[in-house]
């Protein structure tokens, strides 16, 4: 005999739930094999410990460190290791000087001097501009990716430059590399390491645009000052767009006149001039005449918000110190592996108490919930191992604590499901129809339960400090998987173990019996009693029950009827009276 839709539904959505986990198990165990994937996820500053550097700036000539340069200097160093990969880090400011950088783990080399380096700001012209991708079109119009480079092709001019736009600098070797740069790969990352001498390849800061650089002509050094404004016409008027402007010193003032002499009478991208920023183009405007004055003003296609970004990159870009590491130390994870151990015993505890709470509540029906909360347990567990291993997610002790929260939100799910069920056993349906009928009316709750805890998590990831971070991100983490496993693992079990005989047939012990429920309440204010004797106490309990749940018309419905029926019989009394 074939099955019913809902058995069918059932096991195609545990079956779907079944394919997840193999694929989430079976990549991470692919890593672990083939790639540097651990089983335990990483774990953050707090819990593992990591390396704490300290950078004192380098002065000169009775220079002072101003708390807008640090704190431009510490926005630097941050995204500098966002871009390695490593999370959970801390970066702050000590005293009126030093910089305090705490990094999770042991960082590589090449991390520690990203970190150590100042940043490096400079002017350089554009020889080739083009597309981010590395795809070349065939004969056959198709396009496939460009091959690598030859070892033998030319890689030294065959004529000597004459100046950074000059196109010798582009040899046989250069253009090949060009051809197969990609802005996406990972080279792209490590463009902050050239030569100030040689040509670049680099990308821009967004990824949209790739470049052949020639030679630093011009020091980010050579900037005395950036600032933001409205542009004004010649005439003094302003024309409501915003610019950059800039101020270079003497030596920037005489090379900056030099290079845009030479580009004003270049076109296409040898026009441009590039201004690089760790490697990165954070802008490539054109030239539009020879600046001897050393202001120039930078427009195009700013608001006043990207203006005065590009401002504060140019004029603190470049820092007029560099760093000494004044110390470079391990720190230990002690406090924080205690209340770690607190953190998992206050959990436990909670995880404990629910289940006896719902073996208590609803019998062996309980188990459904203890089950989904293994199976969300083992989604949560291998989607963190995947991000620790492939984005570079750190564990901290605010991610614990916001997955221990989950263990009551994800129990909730389960409880208005299952009052939804005893609802329409109440009703008088079977235990098949009240399990599809409280499903439709359980979901809507859930559904919006869910969405409210997920925006919940994401405002406060937005809006929160970095160490509450992981605790927004865990809790948005496992709301989605709540939803998953709701729908994929415990409806449909609800759906198959509403067809077996134990659970079909109102076993006391199922957590379903509509005896045990009490009376089945009909509408309109009226009760049937059960189809079983019951003791007095629990008729009087259901009944009880049952005039709980009646709506505020059958209420009055109700009330109307009694007071009718007490005035029949006071007219009957006085009738024998008389």
């Amino acid at each position: 005999m074939a099955k019913s839709t809902p058995v069918k539904k059932a096991w195609r959505s545990l079956s779907w739930l079944g394919a997840i986990i193999v694929v989430l198990l079976g990549t991470l165990i692919a890593g672990v094999v083939f790639s540097n994937a651990t089983l335990v996820p990483k774990l953050a500053l707090d819990l593992e410990g990591g390396t704490q550097i300290i950078l004192a700036p380098v002065l000169s000539n009775g220079q002072q460190v101003q708390q807008q340069q640090l704190d431009q200097a510490v926005s630097i160093i941050r995204q500098r290791i966002d871009a390695s990969g490593i999370s959970e880090s801390e970066i702050s400011t000590e005293g009126a000087n030093n910089i305090v950088v705490s990094l999770p783990g042991t960082p590589d080399e090449a991390t520690l001097a990203r970190i150590k380096a100042s940043a490096k700001l400079d002017f350089r012209p554009v020889l080739v501009a083009g597309a981010p991708t590395n795809t070349v079109v065939g004969a056959d119009g198709k396009s496939t990716p460009a091959p690598s480079p030859a070892p033998n092709l030319q890689s030294t001019p065959s004529t000597k430059p004459t100046n950074g736009s000059d196109k010798a600098w582009v040899t046989p070797a250069l253009q090949a590399q060009y051809d197969a740069f990609s802005c996406s790969s990972d080279a792209a990352k490590v463009t902050n390491t050239a030569p100030a001498d040689k040509p670049l390849i680099t990308c821009d800061d967004k990824g949209t645009t790739k470049y052949i650089l020639g030679p630093v002509e011009v020091r980010g050094q050579d900037i005395s000052d950036a600032s933001s404004g409205l542009v004004q016409s010649q005439s003094g008027v302003s024309t409501g767009a915003w610019g950059v402007n800039i101020v270079f010193n003497s030596a920037g003032t005489k090379a900056f006149a030099d290079v845009t002499t030479r580009l004003n009478g270049l076109t296409g991208a040898q026009n441009q001039f590039a201004i690089v920023l760790d490697g990165k183009v954070i802008s490539a405007p054109a030239t539009q005449a020879a600046i001897t004055d050393g202001r120039p003003q930078i427009t195009g296609n700013f608001d006043q918000t990207t203006a005065k970004a590009l401002a504060d990159q140019l004029k603190f870009g470049a820092l007029p110190f560099s760093f000494n590491v004044q110390s470079q130390d391990t720190i230990s994870a002690t406090l924080g592996s205690s209340q770690l151990l607190s953190g998992l015993i206050a959990g436990l505890i909670g995880l404990l108490l629910v289940v006896i709470y719902t073996l208590f509540q609803y019998r062996l029906l309980g188990l459904v919930t203890i089950t989904s909360l293994g199976v969300a347990a083992l989604l949560t567990y291998l989607t963190i191992s995947l991000l620790s291993w492939h984005y570079g997610y750190r564990l901290s002790l605010a991610g614990v604590a916001g997955l221990i929260v989950a263990i009551g939100f994800t129990a909730d799910s389960f409880i208005v499901y299952f009052e939804r069920i005893r609802d329409e056993l109440r009703d008088g349906r079977g235990l098949e129809s009240a399990v599809e009928a409280g499903w439709k009316r359980a979901q809507r709750t859930i559904y919006a339960s869910k969405a409210t805890n997920l925006l919940a998590a994401v405002v406060l990831y937005v809006l929160a400090a970095a160490n509450v971070r992981g605790f927004a991100f865990t809790l948005g983490l496992t709301t989605i998987i709540d939803v998953l496993v709701v729908v994929l693992f415990t409806h449909p079990t609800l759906q198959l173990l509403a067809k077996t005989r134990f659970f079909n047939s109102g076993s006391s012990w199922s957590g379903l019996d509509p005896d045990a429920l009490g009376a089945v309440y009909r509408g309109a204010a009226q009760f049937r009693a059960p189809s079983a004797a019951v003791s007095a106490g629990k008729a009087a309990s259901s009944s009880k029950e049952a005039a709980r749940r009646q709506t505020i018309a059958e209420r009055k419905a109700a009330e109307l009827v009694s007071a009718n029926s007490g005035s029949s019989t006071d007219r009957s009394n006085d009738g024998k009276d008389s």
